[in-house]
């Protein structure tokens, strides 16, 4: 799903935004949505076919929330959001914080500025130009100053395999 309207620039081979996000899910569709709202160029990638990261792959008989619904598991960056959708149950099963997810890409139109079926292969920094180049599985390159990795379990916290990262003293 390519957004025509996204307001990208392109040199050669290489299409420019403002930030590139990879993964659309519960976090990835918060950022585009934080990231527009703040006038930024936009671009997500995102190997599913559609929308929900965690809730999209895990299908499996019985995969459910393990706390509570609404409110606490719902956005709450928009009241008009929290009040129009009714949980069924404090502890929701796939299907429904699934269907969640896509309501909220509806109700926002987010699907415009993701790229689905479409993985991140590389990324890298150049410190001169200070912004990051992207390419994909599809044969996308993609410029951004800001990259965010939305990526991972919602409950494991996903280091990369960088060599020293665990003797950096920064924040």
């Amino acid at each position: 799903m390519t957004n025509e309207n996204q307001p990208s620039r392109t040199s050669g081979s290489t299409e420019h935004y403002d930030a590139v996000i990879i993964g659309a899910g519960v976090s990835g569709m918060y950022a585009l949505h934080h990231l527009r709202a703040m006038g930024l160029s936009v671009r997500v990638y995102d190997g599913a076919t559609d929308v929900g990261g965690t809730w999209w792959y895990n299908r499996y008989p019985g995969a459910r929330v393990d706390g509570p619904g609404s409110p606490f598991y719902c956005y709450s960056f928009s009241d008009e959001l929290m009040q129009e959708w009714d949980w069924k149950e404090t502890q929701s099963e796939q299907s429904a914080v699934l269907d969640y997810i896509e309501h909220v890409a509806d109700r926002f139109d987010l699907r415009r500025d993701i790229q689905f079926e479409t993985w991140v292969q590389d990324a890298r920094y150049d410190e001169a130009a200070q912004r990051w180049t992207v390419e994909t599985s599809i044969g996308v390159r993609a410029s951004a100053q800001f990259l965010i990795c939305a990526v991972g379990a919602l409950s494991t916290a996903n280091l990369p395999d960088i060599p020293g990262i665990n003797d950096f003293g920064g924040e």
